[in-house]
């Protein structure tokens, strides 16, 4: 891979866009791809307002802000990602959805490399989709992404040690720190993560504390930098509880059961700071 390459982003969401901005940031010209042209536009308003945040703080001049900005580039047509030589995919956790956009995008038989963002869901899986496996890999990038320094690689059954190091090196060089780690349900990140935030939910429904009580507890017990409670807010309850559906039926546990005040949230539409209410309520909502 060269040092700048030509990246597509699929998905204008939080991740999608938090993605793009960095790797517009390190050099890299990025097309964004999302169904809604009003998505497109409301990302590259987040990307501003953060590389402006960057700027006032002094970890970016105006100068690199404005050539950053000028890297991106936003499509309502998949077809616009197939000349990228990395396409990474930031979807909604569907794995239907992902399969769709992936073969629609699919640059591995022309020695691209395809990326899933997924949390959760198997990348040698995914890779059976694609025309060639080996180009497949999972690059779970942490939220919010200009700020988080994990990335976990996660390499499929097929996933060639040449597709992994490209991307390793390529993690590298937007200043994050990537693991390495093999594809099972959840990976790392969630299969430690999200049953902690479910067990908080349980702590909440059953009444043992409240949101605010639950969330001190972890943070000055156990020296967390957020509670589960508000990181499941961050994260998006819908999302939290797609990952751990994924996790009882691919690992064959009840034990990951989503808490039913968890579904009752989502079924309200109560999704965490994207909705204005979660665990908690936000601003203007």
């Amino acid at each position: 891979m060269t040092e700048r390459l030509p990246v597509a982003v699929l998905g204008a969401g939080t991740m999608g866009n938090g993605i793009a901005h960095v790797f517009a940031q390190y050099g890299h010209p990025v097309t964004m791809v999302d169904v809604s042209g009003e998505l497109l536009e409301r990302a590259l308003r987040n990307i501003g307002g953060n590389l402006d945040r960057q700027v006032k703080k002094g970890s970016l001049s105006e100068a690199d802000r404005t050539a950053a900005l000028g890297r991106l580039r936003t499509s309502t047509d998949p077809a616009a990602a197939l000349q990228a030589r990395l396409v990474v995919e930031a979807v909604p956790e569907n794995a239907d959805l992902k399969v769709r956009l992936l073969q629609a995008v699919d640059v591995t038989g022309a020695g691209g490399i395809l990326a899933s963002n997924t949390s959760s869901i198997s990348i040698t899986a995914l890779a059976r989709q694609v025309a060639d496996p080996t180009r497949f890999i999972g690059m779970h990038f942490m939220n919010p992404v200009p700020v988080m320094k994990l990335v976990e690689v996660i390499r499929g059954l097929q996933t060639s040690p040449e597709t992994m190091s490209e991307v390793m090196e390529l993690a590298r060089s937007l200043e994050k720190t990537p693991v390495e780690v093999n594809d099972y349900p959840g990976f790392v990140a969630n299969r430690v993560l999200l049953p902690m935030i479910n067990e908080a939910v349980y702590c909440l429904m059953e009444g043992v504390g409240s949101a605010e009580a639950i969330d001190q507890v972890m943070k000055l017990g156990m020296n967390h930098p957020l509670g589960p409670l508000a990181l499941a807010d961050l994260i998006g309850l819908d999302t939290c509880a797609a990952i751990l559906e994924v996790l009882q039926r691919d690992l064959g546990d009840d034990k990951y059961r989503p808490c039913p005040l968890l579904r009752k949230y989502v079924s309200a539409g109560w999704l965490g700071r994207k909705s204005g209410r979660g665990f908690y309520q936000y601003g203007g909502h």
